[in-house]
Parts: C-alpha cells; sequence; structure tokens
C-alpha cells in the first residue's frame, strides 16, 4: 500500500519510533488504515520517510505487541485492530471488550429458525433468482405469490379468495399503516390494549389517534369499544400477547358493530396456521369479507428476512390501496414475495409448517411442564409460540425480568405492550416465547426462569436479582 501520511517532529524529545507508532495507530483510529490493509515494508517507510530502518521496525513491533498489527511469514505487515473512537495514548494498550454474556432469548415474537430446512432455503432462493427482472412495477405483488397466498390461505385459513384479491405487503404493521393513511383526517382506530405496539406504532405514524380497547380472558371487550371510530386493530385468532381467542359469539358482536357503526375491522392473523388443540380457527373476513381486512405475514412461521406479507381488504378499499401505491410509487419489494412463492410452489411450505407445529407443540409442553411443577400459572391457548404467565404486581414483573436478566435469560414483561391504564387487563406479568431458542437452550433454561418465579411468589415478593444459578 502507499505510506500513510505521516508526520515526525525530529526535534523533540519523543523517540522516533514512538512517534511513527503513534502516527500509525492514529490513522487506524481515523479509518485511513482499515484492518486488512498491508503496512508498507520497514524498508520501504524508513526510505519514505528518511529515518533509520531501526527505527521503523521498533514501531512496527511496538504495534504487533498492543495487537494492532501482524507479521505474516512471507507477506508482510498488516493491520488487524482499530480504535472504536478518538486517539489511544501511546502507552495504552488497546481495550479489550468484555466478552457479552450468554443470553437465551425467552422474549415472543421471533420464529422458530432450527426448524427451517436450510436445503430447501437455498432452493427457494435459486428459483426465485431464476425469474426474470421486472420491467415495470406491480402496485399489487408478484403474480406467483399472489397465487400461492391464495393456495395457503385455502388450506390453511380455511379463506377461499380470488388471487386478485391479494395484495402483498411488506408485513402487517406496513399493512396497518397503508389502511391507515386511507382514512379521513383525524380519524380514531381503536386498538387491543394490551397489544402489539408495532401496530400502535405504525397507525400513529400515518396520523391517527390510536384508541386503547381493553380486553378480557375471550379477547377483544366489544362492548367497551368506544363509538366514533373509523376501525379496530385485533388479534382474534390468538389475542398478542395474552394468548387467547375470540369466541363465536363476540365474533358476531364485533362484525354486527362494524357493519352498524361504519367501521372496518383490521384482523392481524399472525400466527393462524399454529394451533395444536383443534384445527386453525376461521377466520374474521370468511365470516365478514365486507368490512374485514385480512392482515397475514411470513415473519412468525418463515423468517422476517422475507419482509412480505398480505391483505385481503374488500374491493373499494382495496382499490383505493393500489391507487395511492401508484400515485406514490410505493409498493412491497418483491424478491422475498418470489422466494416464498417458490418455497409454496415446492411444497417446501407446507413441509416447513408441519414440522413447525410438531415442534412448536413439544416445546410448549416442555415449558407449560416445567414451570407448572413448579406451581407457576401459565395462561394461553394451546397455539402460536408464546405464554402469557401472570404475575403479582408490576415491581414483581420489573424484578423477574431484571433478575433473569442477570441470569442469563431475556425475557419480556407485560408492561411493553400496554397502551395506558385499564380496569380490564391483568396488572403484570411475562410474555415468553419459546421459538428463538434452540431446545437445548431451552431446556437448559426453564429450570433457571422456574426458581426466579417460584422465589418470587413464595417470598411474595421480588425475586433476588442474579440469585441462583443462571444459564451461563
Amino acid at each position: 500500500m502507499d505510506v500513510p501520511p505521516v508526520v515526525l517532529e525530529r526535534g523533540s524529545a519523543r523517540p522516533l519510533a514512538t512517534q511513527l507508532a503513534d502516527a500509525l495507530r492514529a490513522a487506524a483510529a481515523g479509518g485511513s488504515l482499515r484492518p486488512g490493509d498491508r503496512l508498507p515494508s520497514t524498508r520501504e517507510l524508513a526510505t519514505a520517510l528518511r529515518v533509520s530502518r531501526t527505527v521503523t521496525a521498533a514501531a512496527y513491533d511496538q504495534l504487533v505487541a498492543e495487537g494492532w498489527a501482524a507479521g505474516r511469514r512471507g507477506a508482510g505487515t498488516f493491520v488487524v485492530g482499530a480504535a472504536p473512537s478518538g486517539s489511544v495514548p501511546a502507552t495504552a494498550a488497546p481495550e479489550v471488550p468484555a466478552e457479552p454474556p450468554a443470553v437465551v432469548d425467552l422474549r415472543a415474537g421471533s420464529p422458530c429458525l432450527e426448524v427451517l430446512d436450510r436445503a430447501a432455503w437455498r432452493r427457494a432462493w435459486r428459483a426465485a433468482g431464476d425469474a426474470p427482472p421486472d420491467a415495470r412495477p406491480d402496485p399489487a405483488g408478484d403474480p406467483a405469490f399472489r397465487a400461492a397466498v391464495t393456495g395457503h390461505l385455502l388450506r390453511h385459513r380455511g379463506l377461499p379468495v380470488d388471487p386478485t384479491a391479494v395484495l402483498a405487503t411488506a408485513g402487517t404493521s406496513a399493512a396497518v399503516g397503508e389502511v391507515a393513511r386511507l382514512l379521513p383526517p383525524g380519524s380514531r382506530v381503536g386498538v387491543e390494549d394490551p397489544g402489539y405496539q408495532r401496530a400502535a406504532g405504525a397507525l400513529r405514524a400515518a396520523g391517527v389517534e390510536v384508541v386503547p380497547c381493553p380486553v378480557d380472558d375471550d379477547g377483544l371487550v366489544v362492548d367497551a369499544v368506544p363509538d366514533g371510530l373509523a376501525a379496530v386493530y385485533c388479534t382474534p385468532a390468538h389475542q398478542w400477547p395474552l394468548g387467547r381467542r375470540m369466541p363465536a359469539a363476540r365474533r358476531m358482536a364485533l362484525v354486527a358493530r362494524a357493519r352498524a357503526e361504519g367501521w372496518f375491522v383490521l384482523e392481524d392473523d399472525y400466527d393462524g396456521e399454529l394451533r395444536y388443540d383443534v384445527a386453525p380457527l376461521p377466520l374474521l373476513a370468511a365470516l365478514a369479507p365486507d368490512v374485514v381486512v385480512h392482515l397475514g405475514t411470513s415473519s412468525k412461521t418463515v423468517s422476517p428476512t422475507l419482509g412480505v406479507g398480505w391483505l385481503v381488504a374488500p374491493p373499494a378499499l382495496r382499490a383505493d390501496l393500489l391507487a395511492r401505491r401508484t400515485a406514490t410509487g410505493t409498493r412491497p419489494a418483491r424478491a422475498g414475495q418470489r422466494v416464498l412463492a417458490a418455497l409454496a410452489g415446492s411444497g417446501d411450505l407446507s413441509r416447513h409448517l408441519r414440522r413447525l407445529r410438531r415442534e412448536l407443540a413439544a416445546r410448549r409442553a416442555v415449558l407449560t411442564g416445567e414451570l407448572t411443577r413448579h406451581g407457576v400459572h401459565v395462561a394461553g391457548d394451546p397455539a402460536g409460540a408464546h405464554v402469557f404467565v401472570p404475575l403479582s404486581d408490576r415491581d414483581t414483573e420489573e424484578a423477574v425480568v431484571a433478575g433473569a436478566a442477570a441470569r442469563g435469560l431475556a425475557v419480556d414483561g407485560l408492561a411493553r405492550h400496554l397502551a395506558g391504564p385499564g380496569p380490564h387487563r391483568p396488572a403484570a406479568g411475562l410474555v415468553l416465547g419459546f421459538a428463538a431458542p434452540s431446545r437445548a437452550e431451552l431446556v437448559r433454561a426453564l429450570p433457571v426462569l422456574a426458581d426466579l418465579l417460584q422465589r418470587g411468589r413464595d417470598a411474595d415478593g421480588p425475586p433476588p436479582r442474579g440469585s441462583g444459578p443462571s444459564v451461563r
């Protein structure tokens, strides 16, 4: 490489070798030298700087000793370190960052990648790459993807739709935001509380007012939904995060109010394919396609890498969405759509869902069995990839979350899923996901978690932070 810019003060009392080491170290800190760059040979650098080779060799030796550079026999000396910011004193060795603690992720919302067939994943990406590039954008989405979603909805969710009725989206939150931007200015949209705060954030970002609506053991409390709304967002098949389903009578009441008062129901079916006790529950969209906007996603069943979801809406709303996409040039990316279409077309998606249901059902049984054995109550339907553990109060919740972190577990408290104060919801609890870790990590983590929860219950107060064994 070229000789880096170096200025040596020959009249200074500081040795030239020290000045040179400082200059090279500062060049790495500032980005002029990057890891992997080859330094000039000691002879070349000595000639360029008009110093003796002893000076350059001593500077290189200092950098190698500090870990900033490394010599490779027959190849030269290479930069291997870079400072995070600022300069490093000449006499100080670079600080070695502490090794992060081993963490088992028991937060909800992640897919189970352990059962994803990586060979099928690679085949789908190759098949997606075989499709020719687009000459013009299609605001509705890739035709093969829309056809695949049509088959998926019929086979796994019992919803018969025509491919032309399906719009590709970038996921449920993005779809919620798209629909919200079509609502009149100043509109108010009801959301479940506790509920999916990312959807609430998408609504606020679209300029509508979010109105928290209470939930109970049967999901959204329809009678408590206030008047004057433009839409209501809910998760009827598997309420997020409490994990219960909305019974038929309440579904009928919700649809009746939507029709009578002229608002839409935004039905987020984020994991409706994943039930372990009965067949997947019928969709609201099948009951009332005139007022229900059905939202689906691949993020919880396959991977958020794809970044794709789908939307089925009443014809007039669907037409408005397409018109807005055309006018603004916004549309979901098609690469992930083509990958999902390839997975569906080969049969790999259906095989993956069968494996996923078996695996998650087994994991749920392990989790509930271990916690129940320790006297911990677990709530929620046999579905999806998370459960809810009620706790006595917010202080206990915060202490359990902190204590779990100290012992190598990442867990989620109910507080993160709340929009505001309300009388119809549990005071506190944990929302526990069991899809993200490997089966071995889950088995190792559960006794630690059970111990934390049991201590909190038996002591009638917060468990000691960091006490007991950890998963590290």
